[in-house]
């Protein structure tokens, strides 16, 4: 099966441990015979044995060698049973851990079109619950299989040397239970599919209602959303109940082959001892180690159980384990270089699904122009920026930066040389210095103030208890709007980049505060870098070297403020409304 072979597959590295520790289980397991085998010696000998008295005075030292090796391999097989647990455990967290990785590797290297097609809450619970199932299942699971396979054999093959007979009563009932658990799990598997499925969509509906918390108390929608729990969260119990249901219709079958086990071996070995066929000590070993045959079929249900939950996790596990990256690096693409800046969009297409975004965008920008990009909601601008650092790809044309194919760049390369800062801030749980240096984990502290100054960061930052050393929680939430943009765009200069973006991202601060960013953009840079804008205000597009307007997806205009206001259009029709001087 191919869920288990995967399995195996992330196990290097560990093999040899979890080899160890099978062969440990099958050894210890084994050793479960001894002391029925020692019972029934001693019990023949010393005890039912009608020279019984006289064999213990002649014999005293078998007597006390039985004993010996009755405690001795008990101890011994206690020590392998530990060290086998300890094997399993070092396989199953160095398989656990090598998978984690990969898949958070998998999930940060993934294109934007990966986070639209899987929710947040599903992706944690593939991290979190659906590995730990597959944890279970090398840990516990194919541990609990080989033992019990071992110990049903290894009794099976004991009883035979004892008496085939009885040994042929015992084993007549093992196809029973064969049967029931080939259709428990014909219904398990379905039914633990609908297990996972749920736990996904209530672990979603969960994280987005922590995240949206803020938005559920603006529109007083908790009742509203606490109803929509209760609904996954009866959808998960009703799954989970189904799922029990499948077992507890299986399990009085289970049971009642089990446990005619032992009703089997008082009449047949009763008989038998009776005619004299079976000795006393072959008696209470057989009766001493029927457990070892029950019991492995008792638990195999719960084997069963467990292998089809392993199964449904294993499958979303597997999903993005092997999801491949549209956007990556191409194997001849460029050298790593700083970039100049230069711009260049040659007749780019771009489409999301059928619906056309972008359609025969042609452009140039000279390193170091400043260039606004403006136009209506939905008119293709954020998708437009999103192709220069390939967040994006296009369907047709040519996106260059210096003469170059971004597809000819190196992914990380190309990002590098780029600071974005967008309209929709995220802020991570750390500190305000750590937020604005996050491109750079080693930059100085100096930089980090040069920086938040140049963004008008500085000013409410240092008015703040620990000023850059204040924790701004989870996606900023101790901060308004415009201070979360003025952070954001410290942290994309920060880089230092040769390309800035700016995604309408002073739409929430004052025009005072607009106009300080802009004056420090424009006059107080250390470095050289060309600058696209995207923006609603003619205040932030006035002095721009370049005006670019776009209109559903087609390049409707494009020149300096003087020659856009000079003519008819959405540029003209923006100012006059801003300065008032539209009716």
């Amino acid at each position: 099966m191919f869920q288990i072979k995967w399995l195996l597959s992330n196990m290097k590295g560990s093999r040899g441990a979890y080899a160890a520790a099978l062969c440990l289980s099958v050894v210890c397991n084994i050793l479960y015979i001894t002391s029925p085998y020692f019972q029934s010696r001693i019990i023949d000998t010393f005890i039912s044995n009608e020279n019984a008295a006289e064999n213990l005075a002649n014999n005293r030292s078998l007597f006390f060698w039985l004993l010996g090796g009755m405690v001795g391999f008990t101890l011994l097989r206690t020590v392998m049973q530990y060290c086998c647990n300890m094997y399993y455990e070092k396989a199953s967290q160095g398989m656990i851990y090598k998978v984690r990785t990969h898949l958070f590797r998998k999930i940060e290297n993934q294109d934007m079109s990966f986070y639209d097609k899987f929710r947040t809450g599903d992706l944690m619970t593939r991290l979190t619950g659906d590995l730990d199932m597959c944890r279970h299942m090398v840990s516990w699971v194919i541990k609990g299989i080989v033992e019990s396979i071992t110990l049903f054999t290894a009794s099976i093959v004991y009883f035979f040397t004892i008496d085939p007979a009885t040994a042929l009563c015992i084993l007549a009932m093992t196809p029973f239970i064969f049967i029931v658990t080939r259709l428990l799990s014909a219904h398990a598997g379905p039914a633990y599919k609908r297990v996972r499925e749920t736990s996904s969509a209530l672990n979603t509906a969960a994280q987005e209602n922590i995240s949206g918390n803020r938005i559920v108390k603006a529109f007083a929608r908790e009742e509203y959303e606490k109803a929509k729990f209760r609904r996954h969260d009866e959808e998960y119990r009703k799954a989970n109940i189904d799922a029990a249901f499948v077992w507890l219709r299986f399990q009085p079958w289970i049971e009642l082959t089990a446990g005619g086990l032992s009703v089997i071996l008082l009449l047949c070995g009763g008989y038998f001892m009776i005619q004299q066929h079976l000795t006393m000590g072959q008696y209470v070993a057989i009766s001493g180690l029927l457990w070892a045959v029950s019991n492995p079929m008792r638990n195999m249900g719960n084997y069963v159980n467990d292998f089809h939950r392993f199964l449904a996790s294993a499958g979303k596990i597997i999903e993005i384990y092997y999801e491949a990256p549209r956007i990556v690096d191409r194997e001849d693409a460029e050298k790593e270089h700083k970039f100049r800046g230069e711009v260049e969009f040659r007749n780019v297409s771009y489409s999301i699904g059928d619906k056309k975004i972008l359609d025969n965008i042609s452009f140039h920008i000279a390193p170091g122009e400043h260039v606004v990009i403006m136009g209506a909601t939905g008119a293709g601008k954020t998708s437009l920026i999103n192709l220069i650092p390939r967040l994006s790809d296009c369907e047709s044309g040519e996106v260059l930066i210096d003469g170059v194919n971004v597809r000819m760049q190196k992914l990380h390369e190309l990002r590098a040389n780029i600071g974005i800062a967008t309209q929709d801030v995220l802020l991570y749980s750390d500190t305000i210095d750590s937020n604005i240096a996050f491109g750079d984990s080693e930059m100085p502290e100096e930089d980090v103030h040069t920086y938040a100054k140049l963004s008008a960061a500085d000013e409410f930052i240092e008015k703040l208890p620990q000023k850059y050393d204040t924790l701004v929680g989870e996606r900023g939430v101790g901060l308004s709007g415009g201070q979360k943009q003025r952070i954001s765009i410290a942290r994309a200069l920060a880089v230092k980049p040769s390309i800035l973006i700016l995604d309408d991202s002073t739409s929430a601060v004052d025009m005072e505060t607009e106009n300080h960013i802009k004056n420090a953009l424009d006059n107080e840079l250390d470095f050289d870098c060309t600058k696209i804008v995207i923006a609603q205000r003619i205040s932030t597009a006035r002095n721009a070297d370049k005006i670019i307007i776009l209109e559903k997806g087609h390049i409707a205009d494009m020149g300096t403020h003087e020659e856009l206001i000079s003519r008819e259009g959405y540029y003209k029709q923006i100012y006059d409304l801003q300065s008032g001087m539209s009716a």
